[in-house]
């Protein structure tokens, strides 16, 4: 069975699915068959694995740390949430309907066979299992029935590391008041606290670092800087998304709308890594300017944000720049919104009733929503019109979770072959029409040269060079950043400590941050 040590921390947005990466990383590294795992994740960005299960795209990132295929079982409760006080519950991959807050709160008790069974799976063939958990264990009125802090520790019998953000200011009150909150065998499980993103001199920090060891009778296992590394963090949504982007110096703009409801922004990603290129995500007219680029990303309520864009101005300000030759480029629910209509008959999406409303008129297509469709695609790019022409039969690899089906006037964006249940199925994706395409494939961007193809047209729209240097692989980017990550936490943790806690002789290359 394998070893375990878990990460929780002392509120939301402290770190933990970073650290729990980076540790993924170090074990790797180390020559341990690594896994990531997390009870119960809340999020809308999501991913379908290989078996045409969905999962929270935080332990897809940890599994590329680690090295290893994301399997549902990493993420065995996933909550997408639909409104502000209800979500869709995701269990093993498959959606079991949508619940409201206190319905579930009522209800996940039921789940602790399903995620023990997920755990005890991972158990089995890994060496070293890290845990994440969620918000707080301190949440006193969420501790009844935990499934995913502290009850989730017992579940699995892990050692916990408590990760506190000094960033935000009053770290030692996040510390002391979690740990003080919590029940005496509870405290017990606590091996170590880590002080997360922290800037300036270590040695001003000591004083506190001995006053909360000997108040809590818990060492200090870390003290982490704040790190520049480029890696997908699910609880980094809120500043990824609030943050305009920077434009100096940028020969390249690309807009992506900001959705109430937005899924999925990790499609966009990419962007953000190649050189010149300013990647800005924007809720308003006032903010959209003009870009090279907009894109409209996935939504969990179609209809809902379109409405929205409607009534705050951003459908005009888009529909203005596409007359101006400016291209434009939906995905999944944002591709729904460049069509002609969007008919909900059995409101499965729309939440105000509407059975029909009218889409933005710049895509030929029809949706009506329906069934849900979550499969893994490969394929390729049809001969592709307009100002991405160059994207003609470049491969793609990714994956769909939409509702219902689209209708088309004219030809597809792609051909892709579907994977469901071992077979596969042909069958064509996406539309275009001039300089405005949709597609229904998240991840249609990460595949090798699309990306620099897209940057590249739009800076020969612009009279600029072409870039010099190889094509741009994504890929192998995230795996110099996950090694940077891993560097940075072995200059900062004490990984003795660590593997001592999970019962293990460690090999932390001869260093150690505390």
């Amino acid at each position: 069975m394998a070893k375990t040590i878990m990460i929780q921390g002392t509120m939301s947005n402290a770190g933990k699915s970073l650290i729990t990466a980076g540790l993924c990383r170090i074990f790797k590294q180390d020559g341990y068959r690594v896994a990531p795992f997390k009870s119960q994740n809340m999020a809308l960005n999501s991913f379908i694995t290989e078996e045409g299960l969905e999962m929270g795209r935080a332990q897809v990132v940890q599994a590329e740390a680690a090295g290893v295929k994301p399997v549902a079982a990493m993420n065995p409760v996933l909550l997408k949430p639909t409104n502000d006080i209800g979500s869709q519950v995701i269990v093993n991959g498959v959606s079991i309907g949508n619940m409201p807050a206190k319905e579930y709160f009522a209800y996940k008790k039921k789940l602790i066979p399903e995620i023990k069974k997920a755990f005890d799976t991972l158990s089995e063939e890994y060496d070293i299992i890290v845990i994440e958990g969620a918000g707080s264990p301190a949440e006193i009125n969420l501790k009844q029935e935990d499934i995913v802090n502290m009850g989730m520790a017992k579940m699995a019998d892990a050692p916990v590391l408590l990760v506190g953000d000094i960033d935000r200011g009053g770290v030692f009150a996040q510390l002391y008041g979690t740990v003080m909150l919590l029940e005496p065998e509870e405290r017990d499980r606590i091996g170590g606290l880590i002080v997360n993103k922290f800037r300036g001199d270590k040695s001003i920090l000591e004083p506190g670092l001995d006053m909360i060891t000997e108040r809590l009778h818990i060492p200090v296992a870390g003290v982490v800087p704040y790190m520049d590394v480029d890696i997908e963090d699910e609880d980094s949504l809120g500043n990824h998304l609030s943050i305009a982007g920077k434009t100096e110096g940028a020969e390249v703009e690309i807009a992506v709308i900001r959705f109430p409801r937005i899924s999925n922004f990790t499609d966009f990603s990419v962007f953000s890594t190649i050189p010149s290129v300013a990647l800005r995500y924007v809720d308003s007219v006032s903010a959209l300017g003009k870009p090279d680029l907009v894109f409209l990303p996935g939504s969990k309520n179609t209809i809902e944000d379109l409405l929205w864009m409607r009534q705050n101005g951003l459908e005009a300000g888009v529909l203005k720049l596409s007359s101006s030759g400016v291209p434009v480029f939906g995905i999944c629910g944002g591709f729904q919104m460049l069509g002609e209509q969007l008919k909900d008959p059995l409101a499965v999406e729309s939440v105000s009733g509407l059975s029909s409303v009218r889409g933005m008129g710049l895509l030929p297509i029809r949706t009506e929503f329906g069934a849900e469709t979550r499969t893994r695609v490969t394929g390729s790019c049809t001969a592709v019109e307009g100002i991405f022409e160059d994207l003609s039969g470049m491969n793609i690899e990714g994956y769909e979770i939409h509702m219902g089906q689209t209708e088309r006037a004219l030809p597809p964006l792609s051909y892709v072959m579907e994977s469901q249940s071992g077979s596969h199925l042909a069958k064509m994706d996406g539309c275009q029409r001039k300089n405005v395409y949709g597609t229904y494939i998240h991840g249609f961007f990460d595949s090798e040269q699309i990306a620099d193809t897209i940057v590249g047209a739009l800076r020969k729209k612009k009279g600029l060079p072409s870039q010099p240097g190889t094509a741009f692989s994504y890929q192998d980017y995230k795996e110099k950043q996950y090694d940077r990550l891993a560097d940075l936490l072995r200059e900062s943790l004490n990984m003795d400590r660590i593997y001592s806690l999970m019962g293990l002789a460690g090999d932390n290359g001869g260093k150690n941050g505390i």
